[in-house]
C-alpha cells in the first residue's frame, strides 16, 4: 500500500497547482456561483488528489476545532456497528467531545465523499472503521488536523493509529476449531462480498486454516447483498440442496447463522448432528436461542472504547501522539451447534 502524503496542503498551494487566485480556489471549493465550471472542476480535482480538506469553520474560528468527533462506519442496518458507538459514547460522555456519524455503505467513494465533509468542519478526532480506503482519503486521513483512529482491522497499513483484532486470525482459529471437533466436509456463507474487507479476510484465514490440516473447502456461497436472517435462510437451503454431505456450515456473520438455524429446524435436521453452523460476532440477538450458536466475540465495544480514549489522550496532550495499534484477541464460543 502507497504511504500516504504527509506534507500538509495549504489553500494556497491548491491555487498554485490550479493556476488562479487563492480566494478563486476558495471560492469554487466552497461552490459559489461566480466561478466557472471548468475552473471549479480543476480546483477540485487538484485539491482531492493531493488531499487538502477546505475549513468550514469561518472567520476567527479557522484554526479550532469543534466538539464533535467524526465516526465513520460501513451501515447502520447491523447489529455489529451500534456496539462500537456504544462505546465510543460511553467514553466520550463524561467529556467536551460527542460523536457525529457518517455511514459509507462499504463504498469507498462514498466513504471519501463523507470523511472530506467530517473534516471540513474540524473535529476533535475521526475515527473509521477499517483500513481500506481511497488514496485521496489516506491523504485526507494523513493531513487532518485531529488524531485519526483506524477500528475494527489490524490486518493492513493503518495512517495512524488503530484498534481491531486480525480477521485473518479469526478465521484460522475458527478453521482449527472446526476440524478439531472432526468436521472436514465444510462450505462457507458470506455476505457483501467482496465490499465487507474484514468478512474476505476472515474467508481467506478460514480457508488458510482447512488447507493446512488438508482439508478443502466443500462449498462456498459469497453473496452481494446485506446480511439478514431471511438470506442466512435462503443461502443454506441453497447450499445444502447442492451440497447435502456438507457436515459444517461457517457463516460471515451472526444474523446469517441464525438463519441457517431456523432453515435446519425447519426441514428436520438436527444441529449438530447434521449439520454443524458457526458464526461471527457473537451478536445480542443469539441470547435466550434455544440452541447455544458457535460464534467468535469481535470486542467490538471495547474497541469503541479504546478509540474513544486514544482521541481523548491526544486533546489532553495537545499534540501528535505517536501511532498506536492495539490489537486485541476474539474470543471463540463453541455453543451447542459444533
Amino acid at each position: 500500500m502507497t504511504k500516504p502524503e504527509t506534507k500538509k496542503l495549504l489553500l494556497k498551494d491548491v491555487a498554485r497547482l490550479a493556476g488562479v487566485s487563492e480566494m478563486t480556489a476558495s471560492r469554487a471549493l466552497r461552490g459559489t456561483a461566480d466561478v466557472s465550471k471548468a475552473t471549479r472542476a480543476r480546483v477540485e480535482e487538484i485539491a482531492r488528489a493531493h488531499g487538502y480538506v477546505p475549513n468550514r469553520i469561518a472567520g476567527s474560528l479557522s484554526s479550532q476545532s469543534v466538539n464533535l468527533v467524526a465516526v465513520v462506519v460501513p451501515s447502520l442496518n447491523s447489529f455489529v456497528f451500534p456496539e462500537v458507538l456504544s462505546g465510543i459514547s460511553s467514553v466520550l460522555k463524561e467529556t467536551p467531545l460527542k460523536p457525529v456519524v457518517g455511514v459509507s455503505s462499504y463504498e469507498l467513494e462514498e466513504e471519501e465523499e463523507v470523511i472530506r465533509e467530517m473534516l471540513s468542519w474540524r473535529p476533535s478526532g475521526l475515527i473509521v472503521a477499517g483500513l481500506e480506503h481511497s488514496e485521496a482519503t489516506r491523504r485526507m486521513m494523513a493531513q487532518a488536523d485531529c488524531p485519526v483512529v483506524e477500528v475494527m482491522d489490524v490486518d493492513g497499513t493503518p495512517v495512524g493509529h488503530c484498534v481491531g483484532i486480525s480477521h485473518l486470525q479469526a478465521g484460522r482459529d475458527m478453521a482449527a476449531q472446526i476440524l478439531a471437533r472432526g468436521y472436514r466436509r465444510v462450505g462457507f456463507i458470506g455476505t457483501k462480498m467482496p465490499q465487507d474487507f474484514r468478512a474476505r479476510k476472515r474467508f481467506d484465514g478460514f480457508v488458510e486454516g482447512l488447507a493446512d490440516q488438508g482439508v478443502t473447502l466443500l462449498d462456498r456461497e459469497h453473496y452481494a447483498g446485506e446480511s439478514s436472517i431471511q438470506t442466512g435462510r435462503q443461502l443454506t437451503a441453497q447450499m445444502l440442496g447442492r451440497s447435502p454431505d456438507l457436515d459444517c456450515i461457517y457463516y460471515s456473520s451472526d444474523v446469517m447463522s441464525l438463519g441457517g438455524l431456523m432453515h435446519c429446524q425447519a426441514a428436520g435436521l438436527s444441529v449438530p448432528g447434521d449439520v454443524a453452523l458457526a458464526g461471527f460476532n457473537n451478536l445480542q440477538i443469539l441470547q435466550g436461542l434455544p440452541l447455544e450458536l458457535a460464534t467468535t466475540d469481535a470486542c467490538r465495544r471495547e474497541i469503541g472504547e479504546r478509540a474513544a480514549m486514544i482521541v481523548l489522550q491526544a486533546r489532553k496532550a495537545k499534540q501528535p501522539l505517536a501511532p498506536v495499534c492495539t490489537r486485541l484477541s476474539p474470543l471463540i464460543s463453541l455453543g451447542q451447534s459444533l
